[in-house]
């Protein structure tokens, strides 16, 4: 038997510095990175339906290296019934894991995990941890100084900040559905197209080798 193949996927919060026009070397040199970067990426993905081949098998496979819960790669069946609605692929565990995978090579996984937090948020039942969390999705998501900044409109962001210092369930509300209709109307008819979720929903062999693959 193969041992665990382990994949880590790092999460970046550089900031880019949007201040400087750089010249036609550097440009070249960002370019030649995006493309190097999505290329690994995509061989990440392949390598990931390369080694979990077995529909029901227990696949060492974790959400974050917080949740240590086992994760089932699923039957193509399971597969197929992400494309019939976007929210039953924001309900399943693997799904989301291989939809932001998908978003990392479009260089627009802060959609998916702004949407993740904002769930968190909402789901916080205390008022002090709401605040604490308010506060984190919004420097690091919609603030002026914003490391990953999503695309929402300036009046919603005047309304999150201004309800920041009360924290209230719905702060992020309007925000969180802006980002989820763009992930349903431009990444995730990709997604269903693409090779990697195809490759899902196809009839495979059994393989027995494990994955561990960290966000």
């Amino acid at each position: 038997m193969q041992g665990p193949v382990v994949i880590t996927m790092e999460h970046s919060t550089v900031c880019a510095d949007r201040t400087n026009y750089p010249c036609q070397d550097n440009v070249d040199k960002s370019t030649k990175r995006r493309r190097t970067h999505a290329n690994d990426w995509r061989t990440r993905m392949n390598f990931l339906l390369q080694y979990s081949k077995s529909p029901g098998d227990p696949i060492r496979m974790y959400c974050c290296k917080k949740d240590r819960t086992p994760l089932l790669r699923p039957s193509p069946a399971e597969a197929r019934l992400w494309s019939e609605s976007f929210d039953a692929l924001l309900g399943n565990k693997y799904a989301r894991i291989a939809f932001r995978a998908f978003l990392k090579l479009e260089f627009s996984e802060e959609n998916m995990d702004f949407w993740l937090a904002s769930e968190d948020y909402r789901q916080t039942k205390s008022s002090r941890k709401r605040s604490s969390k308010a506060r984190k999705i919004y420097n690091e998501f919609i603030g002026p100084d914003a490391c990953r900044e999503i695309n929402i409109d300036f009046l919603t962001k005047e309304m999150i900040a201004n309800n920041l210092h009360s924290s209230i369930p719905s702060c992020f509300d309007a925000a969180q559905r802006r980002v989820y209709s763009l992930m349903l109307n431009n990444a995730y008819p990709r997604f269903i197209q693409s090779e990697f979720y195809q490759g899902l929903c196809r009839e495979t062999e059994d393989d027995e080798a494990d994955v561990q693959w960290y966000l």
